[in-house]
């Protein structure tokens, strides 16, 4: 495997680049400038909100291109390059259908913040990771402004305990179980995959000079859009599946190794 033709590298956050503490190491931000020095694309993209995405990499936040909401809301220095927000009926359907659901938390993503509920601390505590704006609401149906996606948060397992109460939406809808916990609900082109064919489209970067990492299911569309797509070694099945390759997993640096590996191969 030659690293040395690719243009445009896509990263999951959580699982992925990420290590278990939601921390990005220091050792990524030294290969990310010889990235740059090379001219290569660098796109953050995750199920996180832009905020939360810019603060975890704010040393390099106008250099690179940020994916946030699971691909429905894309950024490059503070200009939209794409937004896929969900139709304002389609909100109020979902969210009764989510009212009928037993210990499931719901967060309404938006371009600026997240609304969520105020009655539970310790989902209020634990979203705060993955959500730095935010506001509570005592009634999460009253708010009425543009919904980028509905996430789905149960505190045991989302693919046991949301996904078989939602998943006949996919008929209209993209729904991805996109981590242990979460699982989301957004328009059909509102994923990965379709955001990364957009910046491909828009820089002229082929597949064959696109290299991507991935760990869990809303991942899966990102991974097919690549001839580079690495699954990491703590990856879901489905993901491991689809992925061309394998690399070490988040706690053992396995985007760091093959972006060193990168590197060698595009030496200047």
């Amino acid at each position: 495997m030659n690293l040395s033709g690719i243009k445009m590298v896509a990263t999951d956050m959580d699982g992925t680049l990420l290590n278990s503490k939601h921390e990005v190491s220091k050792r990524f931000f030294v290969l990310f400038e010889e990235l740059k020095k090379r001219n290569i694309l660098f796109v953050a993209a995750s199920g996180r909100q832009y905020n939360s995405i810019i603060e975890k990499l704010d040393p390099i936040k106008n250099d690179i291109i940020v994916v946030a909401e699971n691909g429905s809301y894309a950024m490059h220095q503070e200009k939209e390059l794409l937004s896929t927000p969900l139709p304002n009926n389609t909100v109020k359907r979902l969210l009764e259908i989510i009212s009928s659901l037993e210990n499931v938390h719901p967060v309404l993503c938006t371009k600026k913040g997240a609304y969520i509920k105020n009655d539970n601390p310790e989902f209020i505590s634990l979203f705060k990771e993955y959500y730095s704006t935010f506001t509570l609401l005592e009634n999460i149906t009253d708010f009425s402004g543009e919904v980028l996606k509905i996430a789905l948060y149960h505190f045991e397992n989302s693919e046991e305990h949301i996904y078989p109460y939602v998943k006949h939406l996919d008929q209209d809808l993209k729904v991805k179980v996109s981590g242990l916990n979460w699982l989301d609900l957004s328009a059909p082109n509102a994923h990965k995959g379709y955001a990364i064919q957009k910046l491909q489209e828009l820089y002229n970067i082929k597949p064959s000079e696109t290299l991507v990492f991935g760990d869990y299911n809303n991942d899966l569309e990102m991974l097919e859009m690549a001839e580079y797509s690495f699954a990491m070694a703590n990856a879901h099945p489905n993901v491991l599946k689809t992925a061309n390759y394998t690399t070490k997993s988040n706690e053992e640096q396995g985007v760091e190794h093959i972006l060193t590996q990168l590197i060698e191969d595009s030496k200047l």
